[in-house]
């Protein structure tokens, strides 16, 4: 198969449809498959770049806006735009095009399959529940897109039933596929020598992620003054939790790292009294599975996709991350207890086999070959 996946955003960017992209390519390459990425160019131009031996079109998506202006620069880049995006078409020839986490990437995905009649799969990553932005609060032509996709493709897929709950409601899918994310196996986690006792947590520092919440439990737990605690990741937010951090006496105790690559990750995951993921909102989380495969005790927001693979008590603890006093009682109980940090850590070695990438990549190309079966023009 020919297939292009198109996708919000990828390298240099970092996060999880990044990963998630990144992931798929490679396994349906290594399977024989021809893969190319396409995303969007963030600066509005067009490029295309070799990455871990991967092909990936930078390339423009522009849309149109309210203000005169916006939509003066719209219609002046547009055609400019579309060209791009047809010579990739008629360059690489896809039998399928695959977008993921829909956006302007979307928008264009959209008009490749109504132009040249190339079968449209769609997967959502959390993109209408869980962005910082809102932008599906702001934008009705994305709405509008997305209701299109959903009405269009040939399968809509998501890594949690919450995702396509979501979709059910507000975009109009009848019917969708839940396959979850995966994790990268050959990372092995070894614990560094951190000399105190620590929570980790890791992850875009966005208002979604719930890092503030995190800190302020932290605060609120009755927890030895040797225990500290180490966020991982860099974003927007990183000013105020600093802030926040110091206005509750906690610069000795809390450490910002800034981004660490997935090794350093692994690692300091492996030493952790537990690693937290608080976020307000998550569509799946695989900070979850990379705590799973460093063998970490997991405290996992219930808001989302959780409830889908954490099983509370036996390989997680799940816990609401706006109630401060609860999320405290869990920090206070996984330092206080090593028979249950224990317990834990022998079930996630145990539940992260059941996420390869392997096993990702096999469900997409057993939904790619439903399709061709079904008579669909993918060869």
């Amino acid at each position: 198969m020919r297939i292009a996946l198109i996708s919000s955003s990828f390298a240099p960017a970092v996060g999880g449809v990044e990963e998630a992209v990144h992931q798929l390519a490679r396994g349906l390459q290594a399977n024989g498959h021809a893969v190319e990425v396409w995303t969007v160019d963030r600066d509005g131009g067009s490029s295309v770049r070799q990455l871990d031996g991967i092909t990936v079109r930078y390339l423009p998506t522009p849309l149109p806006a309210k203000s005169v202006g916006a939509i003066t620069r719209f219609i002046g880049a547009a055609p400019s735009a579309w060209r791009e995006w047809a010579r990739a078409v008629r360059a690489f020839r896809p039998a399928l095009v695959h977008v993921h986490c829909f956006g302007p990437n979307g928008m264009y995905a959209l008009a490749v399959r109504r132009r040249f009649g190339i079968p449209l799969f769609v997967t959502s990553h959390g993109e209408t529940i869980a962005d910082d932005g809102g932008v599906f609060g702001r934008s009705a032509l994305l709405r509008r897109g997305l209701r299109k996709a959903m009405a269009r493709a040939t399968a809509v897929t998501a890594p949690s039933s919450v995702v396509l709950d979501d979709l059910e409601a507000h975009y109009g899918l009848e019917r969708g596929t839940v396959i979850p994310n995966g994790v990268d196996l050959s990372i092995v986690g070894a614990a560094p020598e951190e000399g105190q006792p620590y929570f980790f947590a890791a992850g875009r520092l966005g208002h979604m992620k719930g890092f503030d919440l995190l800190v302020r439990a932290f605060a609120a737990a009755d927890l030895p003054p040797s225990v500290r605690l180490i966020i991982g990741g860099d974003g927007r937010e990183r000013e105020r939790l600093e802030s926040l951090i110091t206005s509750l006496g906690l610069d000795a105790r809390v450490e910002l790292r800034g981004w660490m690559p997935a090794q350093a990750i692994a690692d300091t995951m492996a030493g952790a009294l537990a690693v937290v993921v608080p976020s307000r909102m998550e569509a799946f989380g695989l900070v979850a599975l990379e705590a799973w495969r460093s063998a970490a005790p997991l405290i996992m927001t219930d808001r989302g996709g959780a409830r889908s693979f954490v099983h509370d008590g036996e390989d997680g603890i799940l816990i609401d991350p706006e109630d401060t006093q609860v999320f405290a009682a869990a920090l206070q109980r996984l330092a206080g207890d090593a028979t249950l940090r224990t317990n834990l850590s022998d079930a996630a070695r145990l539940r992260v086999r059941d996420f390869s990438w392997d096993g990702v990549v096999s469900r997409y190309e057993a939904l790619y070959a439903d399709h061709e079966a079904a008579g669909g023009p993918v060869s």
